[in-house]
């Protein structure tokens, strides 16, 4: 097998192998990518559900759907609660890979594209990509979040 990468969660209980090089990766500032990773932004590096698997672990899922509309599910370690992957309706077959979470050399991946920068914060820098999004291509919403959810800002 050609190109395989691993990686896994902090405490190391879950663990994962893709194959390949993905088919897009992404820096996102959406709300939902800043709660989730805690951080300014998101990074999911996208892979063919039948290039990824889970080779140590289970993983625990939040699910929730977003103001479009569309499903997302979170799949997270149990004992330390570190993202490992998610599932997005936008993307249906695919699963984003949180970017973090390779093995050495963690950052191997080029990004195909930075969306939702009408939301990212002002201390982050150019990402070298090619697109930037003020939103993203499916962004339609159908109804409005929380205060705490909004990207307006």
């Amino acid at each position: 097998m050609a190109d395989l990468h691993h990686g896994g969660c902090l405490c190391g209980k879950v663990r994962y192998q893709t194959e390949g090089m993905p088919v897009r990766s992404g820096v996102c500032h959406c709300r939902y990518c800043q709660l989730r990773a805690g951080s300014a932004f998101g990074v999911l590096v996208y892979f063919p559900a039948d290039r990824f698997s889970l080779t140590a672990g289970r993983c625990h899922e939040y699910s929730f759907i977003s103001e479009s509309n569309k499903t997302w599910v979170n799949s997270f370690c149990a004992s330390c609660g570190t993202t490992v992957f998610s599932k997005l309706e936008v993307w249906p077959g695919d699963i984003g890979v949180a970017g973090g979470t390779f093995d050495p050399p963690s950052f191997w991946y080029d990004i195909s594209g930075e969306v939702f920068n009408r939301s990212k914060a002002h201390f982050v820098g150019e990402i070298a990509t090619k697109h930037h999004l003020e939103t993203f291509h499916s962004y339609d919403p159908q109804r409005l979040e929380q205060g705490r959810l909004g990207g307006d800002n």
